[in-house]
């Protein structure tokens, strides 16, 4: 028995030799993903600012979950994860700046993991790159910390992907399948139509042979889409027929050229529609063409370094991801590509580092400082639009403030009612409900508007060249800027 017991203390001592250098390089190898991610926090808070009040789309999202602000209509192609996200503050505190920090907390966590996925893949230098590229995106920066969907896509997007060639380049292990359902569940959690694009050439690959990845994938969509699939029939009528109001949403989804419109909306647009106008100086939309030009030449070297498949699998995810937002829409906004460019960021990565390590001689100086030179007017180009968008985005949501604040000395106090022009964002910021009689968020009638104007306070807003609402006309008219106010009679 004494013998025994030293052998098994002998081949312990022995396995923890073994992992002790492992767990060191393991351990070594995290810090410089936790210190990225720390700095991306940091940005977004120096940067964006916690200041920042609620955009329109923040709006719908967090009001779906206070307690101190009516719920906006919520739309067809909408879906609950943001609300959830931001339900931990959003439930009890007023507090933009908080929530913000909640968000820019969030985000960093969450780049950190997804890069993590991405270990034994690749080295840790170029998971650094790939990171430090994807958050110095003025599109990442600025949508990390706010309530909105995409960012949380393209996290979910490098969870899947990393975890299904983890998968793949190791079988007998089950870690990485459920980082496979992790990662599908949340991009479906947050945007299932998004999720199913993403997923499409992992769902070929596992047709085959890879069944238990196969299962992950379906049964990931399914836990994050199975909410949207029951609301639909709960509140649309069905899932067909949500898809179909979706689709009317979003201009009909078809055949629509939308390259020439993200190019517009590089130049800092939230939303581009409709997307007129001319397109933002070359410097600034230069970058966007270069990227796919070092994503081929980052899979040129994974072919002959052996990573083929590791390199091409997020590249065809990042093409299917951004395929219905330059092909299928009529409009656009940045933020949609945001899943594409966290993709295409590994290939990015290892051809940046391609070229400043494999010429030799002088053509190595050279590569460098081609390099250092292409990071530095990068890094300009981003920031300068970041600061760009976050001064014109704090612009408007102060107008949205000063008109709440006119409404309230005209007599519009919560609880009541405001319709028109920028219904939503400014019912939002004046504490009251919101309502359209057409349009896309249409969610009442003239009738029903009526009937609330006799126990509520009710206004409707014309935008500038508007015409007012028949059932508006004969009320009081004010003017707040260059916004027509019709105040109803006041309740009885």
């Amino acid at each position: 028995m004494t013998d025994g017991a030293g052998a098994l203390l002998a081949a312990a001592r022995r396995r923890e030799q073994r992992s002790g250098p492992d767990a060191s390089r393991g351990a070594h190898g995290s810090r410089p993903l936790a210190v990225l991610a720390a700095v991306f926090v940091l940005a977004q808070l120096v940067l964006v600012r916690p200041v920042l009040g609620l955009g329109w789309d923040e709006i719908v999202y967090t009001s779906q979950v206070t307690s101190h602000h009516p719920a906006a209509f919520f739309s067809a192609p909408r879906s609950r994860g943001v609300s959830l996200l931001v339900a931990p503050v959003a439930s009890w505190s007023e507090s933009t700046a908080l929530l913000r920090v909640h968000l820019a907390l969030l985000s960093g966590l969450a780049l950190y993991l997804a890069l993590r996925v991405w270990r034994g893949l690749f080295p840790t230098r170029i998971l650094v790159t790939a990171g430090a590229f994807f958050a110095s995106l003025w599109v990442t920066l600025f949508y990390g910390p706010q309530a909105m969907p995409n960012y949380w896509v393209a996290v979910g997007a490098l969870i899947a992907v990393g975890g299904f060639l983890r998968h793949r380049a190791d079988p007998s292990s089950g870690g990485p399948l459920w980082t496979v359902v992790a990662g599908t569940a949340l991009m479906a959690w947050m945007r299932p139509t998004d999720a199913v694009w993403v997923v499409i050439p992992l769902l070929v690959l596992s047709l085959a042979r890879h069944r238990r990845s196969l299962l992950a994938l379906t049964g990931g969509l399914a836990a994050g889409g199975v909410p949207w699939v029951i609301e639909a029939y709960a509140a649309f009528g069905g899932l067909a027929e949500r898809l179909a109001e979706a689709s009317r949403i979003q201009g009909g989804l078809g055949w629509h050229i939308a390259v020439d419109d993200q190019l517009r909306s590089l130049g800092g647009r939230a939303l581009c529609r409709p997307c007129t106008g001319s397109m933002p100086h070359p410097v600034i939309t230069l970058w966007w063409f270069v990227l796919p030009l070092l994503a081929v030449l980052g899979l040129v070297v994974a072919v002959r370094a052996r990573r083929t498949l590791r390199t091409l699998v997020p590249l065809a995810c990042a093409a299917t991801a951004a395929l219905p937002y330059l092909f299928m829409i009529e409009y656009a906004a940045p933020r949609f590509l945001q899943p594409a460019y966290a993709l295409l960021s590994i290939p990015v990565a290892q051809a940046l580092w391609y070229l400043i390590t494999a010429p030799r001689g002088r053509w190595r100086t050279a590569g460098r400082i081609l390099v250092a030179l292409a990071v530095a007017g990068h890094l300009t180009v981003q920031l300068t639009v970041l600061a760009h968008t976050v001064d014109r985005n704090v612009d408007s949501r102060r107008d949205w403030a000063r008109t709440a604040g006119e409404l309230h000395r005209l007599g519009i106090r919560p609880p009541c009612l405001i319709t028109g022009y920028e219904a939503i964002p400014i019912g939002y910021y004046a504490g009251c409900s919101s309502g359209a009689t057409s349009g896309n968020n249409e969610n009442t009638t003239p009738a029903e508007i009526l009937r609330t104007a006799a126990r509520l306070p009710v206004a409707t807003l014309t935008g500038p060249g508007g015409t007012p609402p028949g059932y508006a006309r004969p009320w009081p008219v004010h003017r707040i800027g260059d916004l027509e106010v019709r105040v109803a009679p006041a309740p009885g």
